[in-house]
């Protein structure tokens, strides 16, 4: 009994309007404790206290999804079917968010297509923070504004499905609903008017500086006399600057063919200086070369004149080379080996 819907209450959309919870979750709302204790035997007067102390709005949450006491507020909403005033009072109220908000989440589902647009889209303005519990039992914040656009332009919102409705400019089409005004068009028109004050007050300045200048002296044409007054000073200070120019450029120039010179300069005298040194260390090395093979060094480590200790190697040298050998092809031979650097034939 607690859980049938009010004997007096109109079908919605051809169906019971419990109906349009699903039943899955329809069940566990009957299930839960919250209906049970705090939803029982609740009136439409009634039921805005209780729609007072919520903190938080959502679907179902955790892993047996449980439901929310915003959606079993809105179940039993639909149970009792309060009055279209009551309705609108709670979209109204503008001290307690998350009771507009219930009212616009039960307008959506059982009002008609022109209602919905003409009471919920004034609640695009109101951009205070609410709690919304996600499926996963964490809260995150939201805005009533983004909760209002979710119930105007999806299929789903807290767990539960949402009627379709027709299209605005349908609906502005068919007559049924006035175009849309936004809040901003008041500032829209204030500015609009400001810069059509401002572009008035220019055409008469325009206006008025148009008279003074066929009343008195052109202050253009003062200006050109002037300059063609002192059009020579112009071209004599443009001709001393570029001539200023031209001889910083040629210094610069100067400068910087100084600095190759001096460049080719230094590498040059690097490049002498550098053989010179080769040239010292060769001679050095010839000399040390000449002190080592002088005769008195050779005199006293064979204790004979270098003239003699000449003589004598020549004449071992014929002998050892075989070149001195009877047989002129052995000798010829001997030749040829020597001349290669191997050892002649003894025969």
């Amino acid at each position: 009994m607690a859980n049938r819907t009010d004997p007096a209450a109109k079908s919605i959309r051809g169906t019971n309007p419990q109906n349009l919870v699903e039943k899955i979750v329809r069940s566990k709302i009957y299930q839960n404790t919250y209906w049970k204790e705090q939803c029982f035997g609740l009136t439409a007067e009634t039921l805005v206290d209780k729609a007072m102390e919520l903190d938080h709005i959502g679907g179902t949450y955790g892993g047996n999804r449980k439901p929310t006491p915003f959606l079993c507020l809105v179940m039993k909403m639909l149970q009792i079917q309060p009055e279209k005033d009551i309705v609108v009072e709670f979209i109204k109220n503008d001290d307690y968010k998350y009771v507009r908000v219930m009212g616009a989440f039960y307008l959506r589902l059982t009002g008609i297509d022109s209602d919905i647009y003409r009471y919920l889209e004034p609640l695009y303005n109101d951009y205070r923070k609410v709690r919304r519990k996600s499926p996963d039992g964490n809260f995150i914040l939201t805005h009533v504004d983004v909760v209002i656009d979710e119930l105007l332009t999806t299929d789903y919102s807290c767990d539960i499905a949402i009627p379709r409705i027709k299209k605005r400019w349908t609906l502005e089409s068919l007559g049924a609903l006035d175009a849309r005004k936004s809040v901003l068009e008041d500032d829209f028109e204030e500015e609009e008017e400001k810069d059509e004050n401002e572009q008035d007050g220019l055409e008469e300045e325009a206006a008025h500086e148009k008279q003074d200048y066929y009343r008195g002296r052109s202050p253009v044409r003062d200006r050109e006399r002037d300059y063609r007054r002192d059009s020579h000073r112009h071209r004599d200070r443009d001709y001393d600057r570029d001539r200023d120019y031209d001889r910083e450029r040629g210094r610069g120039r100067d400068r910087d063919r100084d600095r190759e010179r001096e460049g080719r300069e230094r590498d040059r005298r690097d490049r002498d200086h550098g053989r010179r040194r080769i040239r010292s260390r060769s001679r050095d090395r010839k000399r040390h070369a000449h002190s080592s093979m002088s005769p008195r060094r050779h005199e006293a480590e064979d204790g004979n004149p270098p003239e003699e200790s000449k003589k004598k190697k020549g004449k071992k040298e014929k002998k050892d080379d075989g070149t001195d050998h009877p047989d002129p092809e052995i000798a010829e031979a001997n030749r040829i080996r020597a001349s290669l650097g191997l050892k002649p034939l003894k025969l």
